[in-house]
């Protein structure tokens, strides 16, 4: 298996892990399942081990943080076999760490890791099994172009229960409105999200930072509820800190910067407030969006922005507002922001296409692709293609080992 599984936020993808994860371990081998972020791996750890320690089956997690002792002792169970599924972060791909018979790499929100990690991972097994998954729905057309060696799998439904999130878009004249209404979902007992997208005030920049907002919404708009902040500059250890509060509920309302985005999950949390929504790509809104609505009450985003934009960006955020389904959004973003613009930085190894467009030639593409397989399954070697296979070695020398990493 070398498989892309995309679904939305909280469609199942973690149970989708853990079943081809069991399979791996009830045919003898071990299966180590990669995050990005140690917050989303001890939340792997967490929901994994639940349902996997009834059924006698070892979880194990692994990150950069652990003691030396406690992870030579844990070393040793790897390497022995004893763990039968690990969980961490790029902590699993370290030098020292030895499996017994690793069967299944499992490699999560994917686009966050470089093919060389990636190929680090698969290289601790022999032919590992590979499941890749991104909660970032990517549009087909770019999933054939990006991941064009991988077998292409999508979720998509949600869970039976959960009540489609409703988003509202707020200017700042409807500020009190829209504080109003935190205050009423405070006081039924649930918590709240605020995002920023700059963690301090620029000279040239008139953005509000969430370290002054922070302060200022404790002290002057809540000042009855607790308000915690979490930022990329902070270290492991707090970031941890924070996240914990929260999750317990000390923490009524967590200020942040994007730092949120990817795996947080609070089931209690209903309110998830963007401000300066229009600085923000439609694929990135929707996954700060996720973040809510993983409980069984009804949940809210409130999209705050200035009284005056552009209409284009009124008209992108009203179709934010109208829809919950994330293919639908990514195909948005895609045709408005093209695919070097579509993970938020222009990453290397997206496609750079000389003569297609990604949208336009969507058809097109999908039949190279079909063509590109059989010609490689009928010559692998390329030994009737002297010209192509020339090119190929000229423009992938060095990297060829990686194609297959995808």
């Amino acid at each position: 298996m070398n498989r892309l599984v995309q679904g939305d936020v909280g469609c199942g993808k973690t149970v989708v892990a853990l079943v081809a994860s069991l399979m791996a371990v009830e045919n003898g081998y071990q299966a180590c399942i990669m995050a990005p972020t140690e917050i989303l791996a001890e939340q792997h750890y967490k929901n994994v081990s639940a349902l996997a320690l009834p059924l006698g089956v070892t979880v194990r997690p692994l990150t950069g943080r652990m003691k030396k002792k406690e992870k030579e002792v844990l070393l040793g169970e790897i390497g022995s076999g004893a763990i039968q599924i690990v969980i961490g972060t790029h902590a699993v791909i370290e030098q020292d760490v030895k499996f017994k018979r690793l069967g299944l790499a499992v490699i999560d929100e994917q686009h966050r890791f470089g093919v060389m990690q990636r190929s680090t991972l698969t290289s601790k097994g022999y032919e590992p099994d590979v499941l890749v998954m991104t909660a970032t729905p990517i549009p087909r057309t770019l999933a054939l172009t990006v991941y064009g060696d991988l077998d292409v799998s999508v979720i998509d439904e949600m869970p039976p229960g959960r009540t489609p999130i409703i988003t509202k878009l707020y200017f700042e004249n409807k500020r009190q409105d829209a504080y109003q209404f935190i205050e009423s979902e405070l006081t039924k007992g649930r918590q709240v999200y605020v995002v920023y997208p700059l963690v301090e005030e620029t000279e040239k920049s008139d953005l509000k930072a969430a370290t002054e907002m922070a302060s200022h919404l404790q002290q002057d708009i809540f000042p009855r509820w607790r308000v915690g902040l979490l930022h990329g500059r902070m270290k492991g250890e707090e970031k941890s800190s924070v996240m914990k509060s929260f999750t317990s509920g000390e923490i009524h309302m967590l200020i942040s910067t994007t730092v949120i985005e990817v795996g947080v999950d609070v089931a209690n949390a209903t309110v998830m407030v963007i401000e300066h929504a229009e600085r923000f790509g439609l694929a990135q809104l929707h996954q700060l969006r996720g973040r809510v609505g993983r409980g069984a009450h009804q949940s809210f985003c409130i999209l705050m922005g200035p009284r005056m934009f552009a209409e284009e960006t009124r008209e992108r955020l009203n179709a934010f507002c109208r829809t919950n389904d994330g293919f639908k959004i990514a195909e948005e973003d895609l045709r408005l922001r093209g695919p070097g613009e579509f993970f938020g930085t222009r990453q290397s190894g997206l496609p750079d296409l000389r003569a297609a467009n990604i949208i336009r030639d969507a058809d097109l593409l999908e039949k190279a692709r079909a063509e590109a397989f059989d010609l490689v399954e009928q010559d692998p070697q390329l030994e009737t293609y002297p010209v192509l296979r020339e090119h190929v070695k000229r423009k992938w020398q060095g990297r060829l080992g990686l194609i297959s990493v995808g």
